[in-house]
């Protein structure tokens, strides 16, 4: 859903070092807050795809109750990148909210530095098509979808105080990004306590991660790097997303 995906972002460059451990497989689970109205849920996945030697990130969000009833949403966005940097090869988005009906792709051709994108509009869940458009995107440098972007900050140390760059692409649109970690927290959600170090990324420019309101990170302060809370202003408030359950292989909470 539309105030879910604000929420990812993503960081820096990533090499040389230990593959992170959740990379072998992950599940995180979520609960979207309008207040003090859980208004939906979320889920992150990491899936290893041992035959093609990719990973998966998948992110399934809808939402329920009163919400659901007026204004379904149904979102799945998948993005499929080369381990050791993160960098995507493949980027999936489907969209059912309300009465909008959206799929969106990219491929990635690293070899000649462009992104080929494809946008298709329907006319309800099941319809024809309203519209369709295709876009070529040169790209001059290593550019991260929004999702793959959101994996990539987990896999670097942050330090308060630093600031890092990354520039990502979504839509036809290019952006430069810089994130910025602002302090030590210890918080509680609805996993557990943890000791979190906080990150507030920042664009450029109006876009992904709007500058109309704030956007703020909780990551553990370990080698996990568990996004436990991410927190959203809208129009109409704040949205939070606060992670309730995780599992990471054999480990699980």
């Amino acid at each position: 859903m539309v105030f879910f995906l604000v929420l990812i972002f993503a960081l820096g460059a990533y090499a040389g070092e230990a593959q992170p451990s959740w990379l072998s497989g992950e599940r995180l689970n979520y609960d979207i807050r309008w207040g003090f109205i859980t208004a939906g849920e979320a889920s992150l996945h990491t899936i290893a795809k041992p035959v093609t030697q990719k990973i998966e990130f998948k992110v399934l969000a809808h939402n329920n109750g009163f919400f659901e009833a007026i204004y379904p949403v149904r979102d799945t966005i998948i993005s499929v990148v080369r381990p050791g940097d993160l960098v995507p090869e493949y980027f999936r988005k489907i969209n059912h909210e309300g009465g909008w009906h959206n799929r969106s792709q990219v491929h990635f051709d690293w070899e000649n530095q462009l992104a080929v994108l494809g946008d298709t509009v329907f006319n309800s869940l099941n319809g024809p098509i309203k519209r369709h458009t295709d876009t070529t995107v040169v790209l001059d440098g290593a550019y991260y979808d929004i999702i793959s972007a959101f994996y990539k900050v987990r896999s670097l140390p942050l330090e308060v105080g630093k600031v890092s760059f990354l520039e990502a692409i979504s839509g036809k649109k290019k952006y430069k990004m810089r994130i910025h970690c602002l302090r030590k927290e210890k918080i509680e959600v609805l996993a557990g306590k943890f000791d979190c170090i906080v990150v507030e990324p920042i664009l450029d420019e109006d876009g992904l991660f709007q500058a109309k309101g704030k956007l703020v990170i909780w990551f553990t302060d370990d080698d996990l790097r568990l996004p436990v809370l991410m927190k959203s202003k809208i129009a109409l408030g704040s949205i939070r997303a606060e992670m309730k359950a995780w599992q990471q292989k054999s480990i699980s909470k």
